[in-house]
């Protein structure tokens, strides 16, 4: 994170993800960044191999927001210890340093049911495949692996639903869905970086034992990339 916000130099919002078991290690990482000039933690729910009862949860971050002081966004990703929209609104409510919600797997009624819940609240789509009907249900913004693939199209596309191009907006939805099909698997970290890697940036590796992209994924990314008009170290308008 102290790398992430050198980097950055304030020039955009730095959010510290934390992925732990437990309500403890959760808020001692969240004390050992929050004078690192971080915006907010994003945090997963405690998931164990079980998931705990609802009012455990809001305790859970209840006691993370008291004693770190820090804005936070729950990551909703866990699939066995995935919150449902009441139970996030109710912790929402409850905690107002729970300042919103990084919604993800596939199912959009929940993320649709959670916008009409909170419509207040900061709502992130991590629906890598739905960015557009996200965006047309009122998602405040995006946090998710398609966009460090194709960051470009992925503001054009943010951009196109604002203005109301849906003609735009859908070409460009299918697209990004093609390169997330291409990407999406074990894998998606490596599939991730090799997009980077496609359009200009340094190669970089994951850590083992993640394999690298096989030959089928790279051959896939590469076409799904010149669909959205992107080679090395350039950019080409996807309208064109």
């Amino acid at each position: 994170m102290a790398a992430t916000v050198e980097a950055t130099r304030g020039r955009v919002p730095v959010i510290a993800g934390i992925i732990v078991d437990s309500t403890r290690d959760a808020i001692r990482r969240g004390k050992l960044v929050r004078d690192m000039n971080i915006a907010a933690l994003q945090v997963t729910p405690v998931h164990y191999l079980f998931k705990p009862d609802d009012e455990a949860m809001v305790s859970h971050f209840r006691r993370m927001a008291d004693e770190t002081g820090m804005p936070i966004i729950i990551y909703n990703v866990v699939p066995w210890s995935y919150l449902a929209p009441a139970l996030l609104t109710r912790i929402m409510n409850e905690v107002p340093l729970v300042v919103g919600v990084k919604q993800s797997a596939g199912d959009l009624k929940l993320f649709a049911d959670l916008m009409m819940m909170a419509p207040d609240k900061l709502i992130y789509s991590a629906v890598d495949a739905l960015m557009y009907p996200s965006y047309t249900l009122g998602a405040h913004g995006s946090i998710a692996a398609i966009l460090s693939a194709a960051p470009h199209a992925s503001v054009q596309l943010w951009d196109a639903v604002k203005a109301g191009d849906h003609v735009l907006a859908l070409e460009l939805h299918k697209k990004l869905l093609t390169l997330w099909n291409a990407i999406v698997s074990d894998n998606l970290p490596a599939c991730t970086r090799h997009a980077q890697v496609l359009q200009g940036l340094p190669n970089t590796y994951s850590r083992a034992p993640m394999p690298q992209a096989s030959s089928a994924q790279a051959a896939a990314i590469a076409r799904a990339l010149e669909g959205l008009g992107m080679r090395a170290g350039q950019r080409v308008e996807a309208a064109e």
